[in-house]
């Protein structure tokens, strides 16, 4: 198979989709009086993390929510930060609140992401929200591992009975990916870098998700023919073919290798990445209206 835009996962445009989705789910909650509030609270100055927040915001603001960003100091304790987030608990018109991680050594990001509501907790990472998951019970999921199970039903339909190997065991996206997939009746396989023959469990794969974090390591040859490949990996290598001191970023797959293998496949970059926000934003409604007794199905 050769990359084409027919097998080709366009993380940017289906992006693009599910924030109009959101748009006018906003706007329906609006006519009813409630208008959804996410706050993301940031501490030091981390330029990764600063590039993140701001596209939050603006994204925020896009689609019609009331949005509210907090900086906190590099130096700030981890006394000051919980205070904040139980401010932000106990506020009526916040309905989502994302600490942005990585914290300060300092800081316990266990506790800090403990302290916030469950209910508010849109990111997915507090442990009643993992425990939901993991149950089958109705939390808020992680929004990585949500904008790629929705990539995949968006273009491969139904996944009952297919086989799929999540390469990576975070507890931010390995697991809860592995869960997600499980829960739509997948065959599950969860594969890291010490999986002794991880070639042949990737070849048996109908799904592959990679997120291990290790710069094009699922070889183009790994890839069975027809597969969904998600790459979920941001690595940044050297590029001397594009100049001295030069950069690229790459996915934990081989892109050029995987892709005349694959039945569809996401870029590095323009894949997942633009999905996490988007899916931040769609948890963020799907709180507003739990905690205002809708369905947020029924919009």
């Amino acid at each position: 198979m050769a990359t084409t835009p027919s097998n080709l996962i366009d993380g940017k445009a289906f992006a693009a989709r599910v924030r109009d989705g959101v748009a006018a789910d906003v706007t329906k909650l609006k006519s009813r009086g409630i208008t959804p509030g996410l706050a993301v609270v940031i501490v030091g100055e981390d330029p990764a993390s600063q590039v993140y927040v701001r596209n939050k915001v603006r994204q925020t603001a896009e689609v019609g929510m009331h949005s509210v960003h907090h900086e906190f100091p590099a130096n700030t304790s981890q006394e000051d930060l919980v205070a904040k987030v139980r401010e932000l608990n106990a506020d009526n018109n916040i309905n989502g609140i994302l600490v942005q991680l990585p914290l300060p050594k300092h800081i316990d990001e266990v506790a800090v992401i403990e302290t916030i509501a469950p209910e508010k907790d849109v990111d997915g990472f507090h442990v009643i929200n993992t425990g939901l998951l993991a149950t089958g019970g109705e939390g808020m999921v992680p929004c990585t591992p949500l904008g790629c199970l929705l990539m995949l039903k968006d273009r491969l339909g139904d996944l009952s009975g297919k086989k799929a190997v999540v390469v990576g065991r975070s507890n931010i996206v390995g697991k809860p990916m592995a869960q997600l997939l499980l829960d739509a009746n997948c065959t599950v396989t969860i594969a890291h870098s010490r999986t002794r023959d991880l070639p042949g469990e990737v070849r048996a794969a109908d799904i592959v998700v990679a997120a291990v974090g290790r710069p094009e390591m699922i070889k183009g040859d790994w890839i069975k023919e027809g597969a969904a490949v998600i790459d979920v990996g941001i690595n940044r290598i050297d590029a001397p073919e594009l100049g001295e001191g030069k950069t690229r970023l790459v996915g934990d797959v081989d892109f050029n290798g995987a892709a005349p293998h694959a039945g569809a496949i996401t870029p590095v970059p323009g894949g997942v990445g633009p999905m996490t926000i988007a899916c931040l934003l769609k948890n963020t409604v799907t709180a507003a209206c739990r905690q205002n007794n809708i369905d947020p199905n029924a919009l």
